[in-house]
């Protein structure tokens, strides 16, 4: 039986688009970048800041590294919150009639660059906070793990105090889709296009979680 809800943000709650990012560096004069920038996952130092292994400050340090000189934080920040293209107010309201029924969670793969500012900020569209919409978060840079680790799943249960066996995740990565159910979780993977509220009514109606 299904009692929790866990969900993904990027591609599932937040529409994204790597191109957006790689061209907002390559016009900083980081040319290499799409090589440190995936659709479901970082590399190097972009990777650090993700899983915590790196904080905001060495971040900057290394991107100034492959930027033309005199590029400011707040340029590169920018240039970084490009991978996002914001949420759709019907997605929020989407989960706010979700918690009526169920517990509702967040957990990302995330930095802390673009968490305390544009998913923030899209998150305020109704006036309130990501406080409102999910009972709990869980992001990948405070956990020091990052999908599809099981570490992450492993803290992402303890601290919201679910079983994995009662709860559905959604996510846009195949990836992350097949670790989850390998470690007991209930998973569905929300294509390009898919609107997690209909996938859930698609599963509920099924009695599957495929």
């Amino acid at each position: 039986m299904i009692k929790n809800l866990m969900f993904d943000l990027g591609g599932v709650i937040m529409d994204i688009d790597r191109m957006n990012c790689v061209r907002a560096f390559e016009k900083l004069g980081f040319s290499d970048v799409a090589d440190y920038l995936g659709d479901y996952g970082q590399k190097e130092f972009f990777l650090g800041l993700e899983n915590g292994s790196v904080d905001v400050d060495e971040f900057h340090r290394c991107v100034r590294q492959h930027v033309t000189p005199g590029t400011s934080d707040a340029q590169i920040d920018a240039a970084f919150c490009e991978f996002l293209i914001g949420i759709p107010r019907h997605r929020l309201t989407q989960l706010r009639e979700l918690r009526k029924s169920y517990p509702v969670y967040l957990l990302s793969n995330t930095n802390p660059v673009m968490y305390h500012s544009k998913i923030a900020d899209e998150f305020k569209q109704e006036g309130g906070s990501i406080a409102d919409y999910f009972d709990d978060t869980v992001t990948s840079f405070e956990a020091k793990s990052y999908k599809p680790d099981r570490g992450i799943f492993d803290y992402a249960a303890e601290k919201f105090g679910i079983r994995p066996e009662e709860t559905l995740f959604f996510d846009d990565s195949q990836t992350n889709v097949d670790a989850a159910r390998s470690y007991g979780y209930k998973a569905v993977k929300v294509n390009p296009g898919d609107e997690f509220a209909s996938l859930l009514a698609e599963v509920l109606d099924n009695g599957t979680d495929n």
